[in-house]
């Protein structure tokens, strides 16, 4: 068999279960790294992708975008790295590096040839995966790579707005949707030190969210538990995907307060103009994050413990790996583990 042969599992279209699939990646390019997969996370971005929520899939879709695993090989132009490291690739796969955005360090907003891990690209359901050399991040010796996974994606969507909203510990931070990236969030703001109150749907988790460092819960349902949060919040991180009561949210905010959209709502958002400008509130938004935010957030991890609760999977069970998390069991989110 040619060395660039690679065997994966793939969606040949919306919405189907996924079935091997082998296919020639051909020679590999001068700015790319060849990684052969150990683990990979399953993100809720892969089944909107296999299922073409979004209208951008390219199928077959092979998904996959929390990877670890080790450099088999490197092109004439990759820097920094070498055969037999341990390394991690995110939901970004490519960016030009020429454009604005790529050369100011915001790579993750580039406006060239951008490409993401999973869409139009082969992923880490997969025995091996290629990328970007700029995008192949460093593990830490000291954090554990089965676990590693997620902090490629969920991990550092919630962790870059940490960093652009300049949190510091003196901040009371909200977190709303405690699921793969919302737990994750309680985590790194608790190590960060901040006040933390979370918004969950399902009190059964009270006290698990208070194990992770939650100080505060609060039920997103109850009207009367969100009025009673009036004027409290620096930031909030709203991982959820569905419409919510958003003037009740902004009410939630203190003066320059934000709320940070991280979930993929596809309704519009009505936002009062007045409830902005009377208190200098904003709504923003982000994708994931730049190499080197991704750097500094695995070396945050791994200098304060910081780990995703998972449940793994051999990458063999893959259909069963994502009807569990399609039916919202998942403690917090799942791992597959390579076992071509």
């Amino acid at each position: 068999m040619s060395a660039n042969i690679i065997q994966s599992y793939a969606a040949l279209e919306a919405g189907a279960e996924l079935v091997p699939y082998q296919f020639d990646a051909g020679d590999l390019a001068p700015h790319q790294v060849e990684v052969k997969v150990e683990y990979c996370g399953l993100c809720h971005s892969d089944v909107s992708v296999i299922n073409n929520e979004w209208g951008n899939a390219v199928f077959p879709v092979v998904g996959g975008h929390e990877i670890i695993g080790t450099i088999t090989q490197l092109g004439s132009e990759a820097k920094g790295l070498k055969v037999g490291q341990r390394v991690g690739i995110g939901w970004t796969a490519e960016s030009c590096q020429h454009c604005d955005p790529c050369v100011s360090g915001q790579q993750v907003l580039c406006t060239g040839e951008k490409k993401a891990t999973i869409v139009g690209h082969a992923g880490g359901f997969a025995d091996k995966v290629r990328a970007g050399w700029q995008w192949i991040i460093p593990l830490p010796e000291n954090l554990d790579p089965e676990s590693a996974g997620p902090l490629l994606c969920g991990g550092i969507t919630v962790f870059d707005p940490i960093l652009k909203h300049q949190i510091q510990a003196v901040h009371h931070v909200g977190v709303i949707g405690i699921g793969g990236l919302g737990h994750m969030a309680i985590k790194l703001l608790k190590a960060w030190g901040c006040e933390i109150t979370a918004f969950t749907s399902n009190l059964d988790k009270s006290d698990e969210l208070r194990a992770m460092g939650a100080d505060h819960i609060v039920n997103s349902r109850d009207a009367n538990d969100l009025k009673a949060q009036r004027g409290k919040f620096d930031l909030l991180l709203c991982t959820v995907n569905v419409s919510l009561d958003w003037k009740a949210y902004l009410n939630t905010l203190a003066p320059n307060g934000t709320i940070h959209m991280l979930g993929m709502v596809l309704e519009p958002m009505p936002i009062p103009a007045g409830t902005l400008i009377s208190g200098a509130k904003s709504v923003t938004g982000s994708p994931t994050g730049s190499p080197f935010a991704l750097r500094q957030l695995l070396q945050f991890a791994a200098r304060k413990n910081i780990a995703p609760q998972i449940e793994v999977y051999p990458m063999s069970k893959i259909n069963d790996a994502l009807e569990r998390l399609h039916s919202g069991k998942a403690r917090y989110r799942i791992v597959l583990k390579a076992d071509f």
